[in-house]
């Protein structure tokens, strides 16, 4: 079982930064993609980053160049600048491995104008 332990989101002015964190247990981790989604009020979750097991990375095109994904061991990062209130939902960790994946529980992001 993998569980997925989020942290880092907050509150913060536009313009502002934030770091998220998404701690893996077990030994997939490392083997997997992993990613970000979020999920505003009264809209679908969507895919904000993911970072393959070899470092390749996808954004959407409403973070590109404003959010980096990187990760170290079984850590996942969601480095975000220039935020905007648009960015404003939770933010969601995922770990795809083969037909397996698993989401964190979430950590909410806010944006004031």
């Amino acid at each position: 079982q993998v569980q997925l332990v989020e942290s880092g989101g907050g509150l913060v002015q536009a313009g502002g930064s934030l770091r998220l964190s998404c701690a893996a247990s077990g030994t997939i981790a490392s083997r997997s993609t992993m990613g970000w989604y979020r999920q505003a009020p009264g809209r679908q979750r969507e895919l904000v980053a993911t970072i393959t097991s070899g470092d390749n990375t996808n954004y959407a095109d409403s973070v590109k160049g404003r959010f980096t994904i990187s990760r170290a061991k079984n850590t996942v990062y969601l480095q975000m600048n220039s935020l905007k209130p648009e960015d404003t939902a939770v933010y969601y960790c995922k770990l795809l491995f083969g037909v397996f994946y698993y989401w964190g529980q979430g950590t909410q992001v806010t944006v004031s104008s």
